[in-house]
């Protein structure tokens, strides 16, 4: 597929993909969803991908959906936002969730609606100190869609959370870190900087372990305590006996660095 809506690299287990419509504050349109869906399929089959790293390009990360692309006036016939949701916004969600390595969200500038709710979807979000999240979906007459209503009362509460959905105030990313909501807001000037670093990192880890990390996180919202410890001992299980385990060790024992192959 040739892109024209992202941008998309690989270079040393690093998948960069960049959100490139910066005239709309980089908002979806479904060639832009089909354009990710591709890129992320990419990922998902390049067994050399380590990390993945989203952000935007410009002066925001995404302001959502682009209202343009399924524009509706009153009195006209209304559109199906469930089968847009359903079609476009849940894969695209859960897909990132389940990526089998860490997925880093660089926030350069305002990430709202399903901008916002797509970098929450992320593992660690990095933000810009002058980004913002914006839960704008009430200035519609819409809910939080694209895992907002998930994610929101998880990271900052069930207060927090209503107050940002109710309200559809401006959070800034200091603020947004202060909430937990984010991982880290970081001068302007070092977020790239910050978030390679990050990528680079995760791309010599072990990526297997990571992976399972990921996974016994997200199933432990729906685990009794007695399931989530049988879990975590059959990934523990699966996990002694890789590569990098063994190598971890013996690097450990010699002082050295470990040469992890992400197996």
């Amino acid at each position: 597929m040739t892109y024209e809506t992202i941008l998309f690299t690989i270079e040393q287990g690093i998948a960069t993909l960049t959100l490139n419509r910066p005239e709309r504050l980089n908002s979806f349109t479904q060639a832009m969803h089909l354009e990710v869906r591709d890129a992320l399929k990419r990922v998902e089959e390049d067994k050399s991908v380590r990390v993945l790293l989203l952000t935007g390009a410009g002066r925001g990360f995404c302001a959502g959906q682009d209202l343009n692309d399924r524009a509706v006036e009153p009195g006209a016939p209304g559109v199906d936002l469930g089968e847009s949701v359903e079609k476009f916004y849940a894969p695209l969600v859960l897909t990132l969730k389940s990526l089998p390595l860490p997925v880093i969200c660089a926030v350069n500038g305002v990430a709202a609606g399903a901008g916002a709710n797509l970098a929450l979807a992320c593992d660690i979000v990095l933000a810009a100190k002058s980004a913002s999240f914006i839960e704008a979906f009430c200035k519609l007459g819409l809910i939080p869609d694209t895992g907002g209503t998930w994610a929101l009362p998880r990271l900052v509460g069930p207060a927090r959370a209503m107050g940002l959905a109710l309200l559809g105030d401006k959070l800034p990313a200091e603020k947004a870190e202060q909430w937990g909501l984010i991982w880290r807001c970081v001068p302007d000037e070092s977020l790239m900087d910050e978030a390679l670093a990050m990528a680079r990192h995760f791309a010599t880890a072990p990526t297997k372990g990571l992976a399972f990390t990921k996974r016994a996180m997200r199933e432990s919202w729906g685990n009794t305590l007695e399931r989530q410890l049988q879990l975590e001992a059959e990934m523990m299980r699966e996990l002694g006996y890789s590569h990098d385990y063994r190598e971890g060790v013996a690097a450990f024992i010699a002082k050295r660095q470990p040469e992890f192959k992400g197996e």
